[in-house]
This record gives structure tokens, sequence and C-alpha cells, in this order.
């Protein structure tokens, strides 16, 4: 049976301080905090195993709020169970540079395990989560010491399920049998237009029963029927389950109750003393009696729960002291102390088989060589393994080992990259996912959730340009690479060479602030010769190929399949330096010495050229400087005929230098 409303105090906080804090700010969403705060009271209070003085504790359980908009729920339960959030803080709401955004933002508030707001990635960053858990699971627990052994909790709406990604990666994780994922649903049938029943009419158990879930049903209001179906759900070991909760949105609002009206906005003062009133909560606003705080307060059970797998892992060190050192490093996320060194020394092999290969092939290379050194790489491909080459010799699959070190993510761009920002998120990994460059497009917003968040997941994509030929536009990308570009704290690399593509890995494995995007060619492209410093120049993400023959008149920068065209135009010039700019994000950060060296304020006379879209370039050769590239789609033909048709070719950069020096 429904406890009472007004007898509900402990849930009741979680109530009252989202809607004091939204009312306060004037801005947020009271609804599904109140709607969900029953729920929250059962899994925060009785099952989510965390440590509020230590949020980093290495096997703490993981909550994703997916439907973010309803942060105040998260950070009321944060506040309320002793994490290091204050009153304060949450007067503070959707302040600047407070530790309560209007979403929830990693890095602002302690206990915030992933940065959710855009609807569906919670969702498949908690399978992230869960994909990482049994994974690393598998990789160090021995039949009689698990050391990882921890669950994911997420919380999510009806617009988490609208968005195809939650298809995506839902679908995924009932394949991959991931059985500590444990999913509520908020089904309360409102969304911000109103009742969803007019747009959103799935048999959403049917749906996730085809997936492979468990699905069970409870009264999102009623307790015991949540604790008896977590309970269910914690014991079913093969399947991620779905617990749809039925719930009121806003519910303690008399007025506003089960309606849109309290998803988005404040409720008003009026209707905020009727709640109170209907809560039988007579404190003032965000004052929280004692016997409240203590209800909720988790510090000491975290502290237990801590100690006792602090004492697993001093017994799992005592008796496997490798496997414990290499659980630490990977989680730290440091790598292996050796590996800058290996690295170098596999770049300088490279350069010495001074091989013509296609930049792809040149990927495969290095993932063959830096792969076995680091176990914390966990790589996939969206369905295009065979063409990204992103499989090597020691790729084992998930699907078939849970201890492997591969996921055949199967064609889901978005659900693949989303999930992989879980994986890293989760830590003990390296995540690296791939596609074709053109369909970045469909994983666009998890690619910025990469950088947004500072996680280095490594986003793998080839048949970069025209090049791919005979598909035609539809798989010839021409602005994804500017839009990349434009992304901050994303590095975006395109090697010209077999040399380039082993320092663009290199770089993206050393980068732990941020994510990396790798842009790999399908044609072959020719070695380029270059001595120990111009290769030790590479990493700076820009550098001078080939010094000018006599007196510096003009600059030709390219990047990719054109920096051969810009050495063949140089070959037929004098006076012309050409530079490389693999990475122009790591070019941009270097001083400006060394900025000045490679590119002279004072030579005006510039041209770039790369077969993407020719807008990015104009910050580098200015508004009287040349950019050969694409302003149109491409069109389907061999490659070669299209290079020619656009203009992209060794005889129009020749041109292009001779019109700017003439």
């Amino acid at each position: 049976m429904t406890t009472p409303l007004n007898e509900r105090r402990i849930a009741n906080a979680i109530r009252v301080l989202a809607m004091d804090a939204v009312q306060k700010a004037n801005s947020g969403h009271p609804g599904a905090p109140m709607g969900m705060a029953d729920i929250a009271d059962v899994v925060w209070r009785e099952f989510l195993n965390h440590n509020p003085t230590n949020p980093q504790w290495p096997n703490r359980d993981r909550f994703v709020l997916s439907n973010g908009h309803g942060s105040m729920l998260q950070y009321a339960l944060l506040h309320l169970t002793g994490y290091d959030l204050s009153i304060a803080d949450l007067q503070q709401f959707r302040q600047l540079h407070s530790k309560t955004p209007g979403h929830p933002e990693l890095g602002y508030a302690p206990g915030i395990e992933t940065t959710t707001g855009p609807l569906g990635q919670g969702i498949a960053n908690a399978v992230g989560f869960a994909l990482a858990e049994k994974t690393l699971a598998a990789q160090f627990n021995k039949d009689d010491l698990s050391v990882v052994d921890h669950f994911t909790y997420c919380f999510l709406g009806d617009g988490c399920l609208m968005e195809g990604v939650s298809h995506e990666a839902c679908s995924l994780a009932g394949t991959l049998g991931l059985g500590k994922l444990v999913a509520y649903y908020d089904d309360n049938g409102i969304s911000i237009d109103g009742e969803v029943e007019g747009w959103f009419s799935d048999d959403t158990e049917q749906r996730f029963l085809a997936y492979g879930w468990q699905v069970l049903k409870a009264d999102g209001h009623d307790a015991d029927a949540l604790r008896a179906a977590t309970l269910e759900a914690k014991a079913e070991t093969t399947k991620p389950t779905l617990i749809i909760c039925k719930t009121i949105i806003g519910l303690g609002s008399p007025n506003k109750q089960g309606k849109e009206d309290c998803h988005g906005a404040p409720l008003g003062n009026d209707e905020i003393a009727l709640t109170r009133q209907a809560l039988g909560w007579t404190e003032e606003a965000f004052v929280i009696p004692a016997d409240i705080y203590a209800a909720w307060d988790a510090k000491d059970k975290g502290a237990k729960s801590e100690a006792a797998w602090n004492e697993t892992f001093a017994a799992y060190a005592a008796k496997y002291p490798t496997e414990a050192a290499e659980l630490k490093r990977r989680v730290s996320g440091d790598l292996p102390a050796d590996f800058v060194a290996q690295a170098d020394a596999y770049i300088a092999e490279v350069n010495a088989k001074a091989e013509t290969i296609a930049t792809r092939k040149a990927s495969q290379n290095a993932l063959q060589a830096f792969g076995p050194l680091l176990p914390e790489i966990l790589g996939g491909s969206a369905d295009l393994a065979g063409s990204n080459l992103t499989l090597w010799k020691g790729c084992i699959g998930v699907q078939d080992n849970p201890a492997g070190n591969y996921v055949h993510y199967g064609v889901r761009e978005f659900g693949m990259t989303a999930i992989a920002n879980g994986v890293a998120l989760h830590g003990g990994f390296i995540p690296y996912v791939a596609t074709f460059l053109m369909f970045m497009e469909y994983a666009r917003n998890a690619v910025r959730m990469s950088a947004l968040m500072k996680q280095r997941v490594i986003h793998v994509y080839t048949h970069d340009s025209i090049g791919l030929g005979e598909d035609g536009p539809t798989h010839q990308p021409v602005e994804q690479i500017a839009s990349l570009r434009g992304t901050p704290n994303l590095n975006t690399w395109r090697p010209c060479d077999t040399v380039e593509a082993a320092i663009s890995w290199k770089s993206a494995l050393v980068r732990s602030e941020g994510p990396t995007a790798l842009i790999f060619s399908r044609q072959n492209l020719p070695f380029q010769a270059r001595t120990d410093a111009q290769i030790a120049d590479v990493a700076k993400g820009g550098y001078v190929l080939a010094k000018e023959k006599g007196e510096l008149k003009a600059i030709i920068i390219a990047t990719g399949s054109e920096v051969s065209l810009a050495m063949e135009a140089y070959a037929q010039l004098e006076g012309v330096r050409v530079v490389s700019m693999p990475c122009a994000e790591e070019f941009v950060k270097q001083d400006a010495a060394y900025r000045e060296a490679v590119l002279p304020a004072n030579i005006r006379a510039r041209v770039a050229v790369e077969a993407a879209h020719v807008d990015y370039w104009w910050k580098f050769v200015g508004l009287d400087g040349r950019v050969i590239g694409m302003t149109t789609y491409g069109e389907s033909a061999p490659a070669k005929d299209l290079y020619q048709h656009f203009g992209i070719t060794t005889d129009a950069v020749v041109a292009a230098v001779k019109e700017i020096t003439a």
C-alpha cells in the first residue's frame, strides 16, 4: 500500500528542495524530481553503494540521471546523503560558477558521474558504465576474490526513450547481457508539450523484452513495490533490467501535479505554499530537519563499504600483486611508464620502412604496435571493422569473451560513441570507436559530449574525403572536418602518411584531458621523407615539411592526402615552403615563436589545399590567400577523376601560388 504523501517525510525532503531551488532560480524543472522522489528514496538509501566522503572510490555503484533536466533531484540526493554540496550550493542553482548548473555537469558537484541533458545519452553512458564494469571484472577478478563488482543505476524519462540513441544503446546492452545495469523509467506520461500519448504510444515493455532485457513494473510511489522490483533486478545477472515506474509528475503540487505546467517552470510561491501543506512540511525554504538529515546520511555506511572493499583489495594485492598494481594503474588513467619510449621507437621503425600505404592501414599498423602495450584499450567499430581497419591481431570480441578488448557495436554510430563516453568515464579503459568520417554526423552530439566532459575517447574516422570515390556524395565527407575542428577541446588529426599516422595515435593516447579525432584515408598516400627534427615537430600539429629553395615567397599548407599535391607543386616552384598541418589544434597551442617560425607573419602569399570544405582555412591564409578544396558536395566516380573534376590538383596549387606571387 502506498504511504500517504504527508507521511513520506524522507522522500519529501527532495520535493521541497527541488521546488525551492527552482523557484529561487526562477528557472528549472521541478516536475521530475518531485515525481521520482520516492524511487530515489528507495534506490539511494537502500541500494546504492557509495561513499559521500570519497566520491571516486573505484568500486562504487554508478548513478546516472539520464533525464538531466531533473538535476535538482540529483543535487538534493548528493546534499542529503553527505557529499560536499551545501545548502548554499543548492541556493545557487543555475547561477554562474555554482556547483549546481542547470543540468548535471561532470566536474562541478562531487558525485556527478556524467554530464546529462541531451536526452538519451545518459542511458547510453550507463550502458558504457555497465560494459566497462563487466569487462574490467572479467579481466581482473579471480575465483576467490572480486575487486570489481558494482551496479549501474540509471533514471530515465519518456524523452530519453523517444530519442533514437536509447534504442541503439539498449539494444546492444541486451545483446551483451549487461546484468548489472538497472534502469528506472519515470513513466509519467508528460513531456514539455503535454500528454505524450499523442506522440509516444510505444509499448515500452515489449520493446525492452525484444532487446533481451528483464522488464518489471512498479508503482513509482510505493516503496515496497520499488524495493521488491530492485531486488528482482539485482538477482537477474544475465540481463539488464528496466523497471517501469508509473509516477505522477510534480507529485505534491495540488494544482500542477500530473500536468506539463510543472515540467519546466517554477511552481510559483502560492503553489509552493499549498504544496508544503499537502506534504505536511512546515519548515521554511531550504530548511531540512535534523532527523531527515540523519535518515539520509550515507557517510558512515559508505565508509564501512569502502573499508570492506579495501580489505578485499589488500588480500587481492597480497595474492595477485601484479594484477593489483596493473588495476591501480589503469584506474588512475596513467599509461605504462615505458609507453612513450616504445611509441617513439615504433615511430622510428615506421620512418625507416618508408611505406606508401593508406593511412587507415597505417592506423591499423599503429594499433598492432600499441595494442599489446596497452591492455586498457577497448576498441570498436560501427560494423565497419574491415573497412576502418580497427581490428588488430590481439583483438578479442567482448560478445564471446567478457574479458575481451573489442566491441562490435553494429550499425549504431551515435550509441557507440555515447557508450564509449561511459566507458571512459568509468575508468580503467581508453576506448576507441570507428566509422566512416561521413557517419560521424550520426554520432555528432556524443563527440561533442566527449569534448565537453574532457574524456580520453579516440574517434577513428576513415574514408576521409572525395577520395573514397564511387560511393558518391552520400558517403563523401565535405564539411565534417571543419565541424570537428570547430569543436572546443577536440584534437582533430588528418595525417599525410605512415609517420604522421603513428604520431597521431601516440598523441591521442597520451592526451588525457580530452578526446581526439583521427582521420584516415582509404587510398594509398606517398611516404614523405623527414629528418629527426621534423619527426619531433609533427606532434606540434604543424611543421615545415619542405624548406623553401632560395628566398621565401609563398607558403603552401596542406593536410592528409593533399600533402602529396603540395609536394608535387613544390617541386615545380622556387621560394615556396610546404607546411604539413595534421592537427591545427595542437599547432595553435604552440608558443608564438614556433608558430612564427613555421608561418612567418610577413609572408602573406599563402595557399591551403585540403579535399574538404574551404572555409576552415581562411584564418591561416588570410583574405588575400587562396584555398583549394570543396565548396559543394561530391560526385560518384573514381577518386582520380573526382580530384580532377573539383580542381584539387597539383596544377591548381601551382597556379594559385603563381597568381598570388605575381
